[in-house]
């Protein structure tokens, strides 16, 4: 049951594409404090509350007459589930989490606020609902860290939609809530396989060598990313001509390895006379204005910079078909970033910090002196004050940024896919990005952002993925090895053999150490891993594909499937992964095993290759298992398959009409499978043609449509 709330009158987001309609009755569940009325004692006087309003994400106490409060008092054992891309574990009670898109590379434990804003959570306990705040500005989820037993959300202004979501099950309140804010967007199939990524990667040679090493080292390879320097002069939607000389050539020679090549498209579109976006965006009036009207202008990656006011439709689309130019050179994916947006300082701020430099030069730094000046130049980059200096246009009214802020890189990625829609009919083209909101997911992945080479991250991304699936966007991952940071061979491995299963499976740096696989020691392990991966691929894209289709998770948290077993709530670093394997991967340094709970008895496959693992009957319960480090395990349940398929060196050349099957059926027993199937690229997903039955029965498959092995 779905129940929409109307508070004031709130910007529309395009969050749900078919809206109930408003409920005139109090909300239930929730206490909601209006404007002017006494703040919940939670947020009371006494008390201090994070306040989303601060620039520094800091602690402030006391009323504050302008906000929306929406209080809920957890019971003990209560669990909260949701926001998608944040800190922390699954369950989300005990900090405090901020919706504001914000670009920081420093994602430690206190931090409040990553890349995006998914203001959909589950408590699930006493009563079990969701909420979702369908609200286009900065809100903060105190979840029990005031008051451990309080939910305290605090809008900016009193404009939102709220809607309550109430289920049996939290499960049954995504499935709800999946159903409501449509269809997550499906890429296609070759964004599966192993891609690979760096900062720094600058000249056509960089590329052609990347390829040659990993077909030399027999290494799976799907893609190759284009960071900022293929650009000229970091200027979005061209290309170096000192450094890609032979662009279209290098474009169609990985095109016939079967690599494709994925570049970087920024937010900032930089101020340059003879730049055809910046001259085209001028005269036809496409960029933010600043309080007189001007464009306006801060400083990113090119120097001064404007932004595209992606929040009218027109300059929307005219942003989306920007991409035409690369589209017709042979690219067929796409990396949205920098588009919280990314400020690294305004004019305004910047002469600031030099006056104070001017004033104390030539002067003794004293404590005071010395840190002031340090957070001066410290607090240049993505101050919230700047977001306050520039509007955009909201059908018709002139609107300041802050109280939109969350909608850019939504908006910003929606023109890409919105445009892909009209230039690439009939192909589909891989498109994720930095920054998001809830809606987005129709048309985009994402990615989580600068993430560092450590163990913390590495367990960090098992916790994020089933919460950012919640929120619709199914085609996510992270860093795998860590974007910052020096990795080793041990944090690599263990990664890589997570990201074996994670959608978007991409190894991504900027660190002084090289990551790519071909690097290490031990590269025949990486290769193996890699390996597997192809060889699962079956499995993983069915069920992304149905879970896509059906509105449902792709991984999911272990209670989600035994709703009944008090142990699995608690359970945060083994997933489910479809319909028929758990996963419990190694995320502690010098590990050589894990205790894994099974709440049923599975079969466990201990794989070292494709053609290298043994099988094991374990009971339910507890189990100590032993992985070695180029081991990884996964586990069946019983009447379940996992198929599987011959690896080769992309995913063109893999054969998918011949496959292998993994399944966990007893003698005498039966056990069907739907496997969903398609060429890939198409945009005919849900045809019935690519749906195919698989059936294990007195220890043989069967399928009518495939050819079918059992194996193991």
């Amino acid at each position: 049951m779905i129940t929409r709330y109307r508070y004031g009158t709130p910007i529309e987001t395009d969050a749900i594409p078919q809206k109930p309609a408003v409920c005139e009755e109090p909300v239930r569940h929730f206490a909601v404090h209006l404007p002017g009325e006494p703040v919940p004692e939670a947020a009371g006087p006494d008390r201090t509350v994070k306040n989303p309003s601060l620039a520094d994400d800091g602690i402030t106490a006391g009323k504050r007459a302008d906000k929306l409060f929406f209080s809920y008092t957890m019971a003990k054992d209560d669990i909260v589930l949701g926001l998608g891309e944040q800190m922390g574990g699954i369950n989300k009670r005990n900090f405090t989490y901020i919706s504001r898109c914000m670009d920081n590379d420093r994602h430690t434990e206190d931090r409040t606020s990553l890349y995006s804003a998914h203001n959909f959570l589950i408590v699930d306990g006493a009563r079990t609902f969701g909420v979702f705040f369908d609200y286009a500005g900065i809100i903060s989820f105190d979840v029990g860290e005031t008051d451990c037993d309080e939910l305290v959300v605090t809008l900016d202004d009193p404009n939102a939609d709220l809607y309550l979501i109430e289920g049996e099950s939290p499960e049954s309140v995504v499935l709800q809530f999946r159903a409501l804010i449509g269809r997550s967007y499906i890429p296609p199939k070759w964004a599966f396989g192993y891609q690979q990524s760096r900062w720094g990667y600058r000249t056509e040679e960089d590329f052609r060598d990347i390829a040659r090493r990993y077909r030399d080292a027999r290494i799976p390879l799907d893609a190759i990313y284009m960071d900022i320097d293929y650009m000229d002069e970091y200027e979005s939607f061209t290309v170096s001509p000192e450094r890609f000389p032979h662009f279209d050539e290098l474009v169609s020679d990985m095109r016939d390895q079967g690599v494709h090549l994925v570049p970087i498209i920024d937010a900032g579109i930089k101020v340059k006379p003879g730049y055809r976006v910046y001259e085209e965006g001028v005269a036809q009036n496409r960029f933010c204005k600043d309080e007189d009207g001007e464009n306006f202008t801060c400083g990113v990656w090119p120097g001064h910079c404007h932004f595209v006011d992606v929040l009218d439709p027109d300059n929307r689309r005219w942003f989306g078909d920007q991409y035409q130019v690369l589209l017709d050179r042979g690219i067929d994916g796409f990396w949205n970033d920098m588009n919280e947006p990314s400020i690294f300082y305004t004019e305004q701020r910047l002469n600031e910090a030099y006056g104070m430099v001017d004033d104390l030069r030539g002067g003794e730094l004293d404590l005071n002196t010395y840190f002031a000046m340090k957070d001066a130049f410290g607090s240049l980059s993505n101050n919230p004050a700047d977001y306050r200096l520039f509007y955009h246009n909201v059908n018709g009214r002139k609107v300041r940024h802050d109280k939109v802020h969350n909608l850019y890189g939504y908006n910003l990625s929606r023109a890409a896919g919105e445009a892909f829609e009209r230039l690439s009919p009939d192909k589909r083209v891989l498109l994720f990005s930095r920054s998001s909101m809830i809606g987005m997911h129709r048309v985009s992945g994402i990615w989580t952002g600068d993430n560092m080479a450590w163990w913390s991250h590495l367990k960090l991304s098992v916790c994020q993925m089933p919460n950012i699936q919640m929120c619709g966007f199914l085609y996510t991952g992270s860093d795998l090895g860590g974007f910052g940071s020096d990795t080793d061979e041990e944090l690599m491995t263990r990664w890589l053999e997570f990201a074996a299963f994670v959608p978007l499976m991409r190894n991504h740096s900027s660190s002084q150490r090289a990551q790519e696989l071909d690097c290490f020691k031990n590269v025949d392990a990486m290769r193996r891993i890699v390996e597997l991966r192809y060889a699962l691929i079956p499995y993983l894209y069915s069920e992304f594909v149905k879970a896509a289709l059906a509105g449902d998770l792709y991984f999911k948290p272990l209670s989600f499937v035994w709703e009944d077993d008090a142990r699995c709530r608690r359970i945060e670093d083994q997933l489910m992964v479809g319909e028929s394997a758990m996963i419990a991967p190694v995320i502690e340094k010098n590990a050589r095993g894990r205790y894994v709970y099974l709440p049923e008895p599975m079969r466990m496959v201990r794989f070292r290759g494709v053609d290298d693992y043994d099988v094991a009957d374990l009971s339910a319960g507890d189990h100590w298992v032993d992985l070695e480090l180029d081991e990884l395990a996964i586990f069946i349940r019983p009447g379940h398959m996992v198929p599987m398929a011959d690896p080769a060196q992309t995913t063109r050349d893999m054969d998918f009409g011949r496959l292998h099957i993994l399944a966990n059926v007893g003698a005498g027993e039966t056990a069907s499978y739907t496997l969903y199937d398609d060429d890939g690229y198409t945009r005919d997903i849900d045809e019935p043609e690519h749906f195919h039955a698989i059936a294990v029965e007195n220890g043989r498959a069967s399928c009518a449509t495939k050819q079918v092995d059992l194996i193991g």
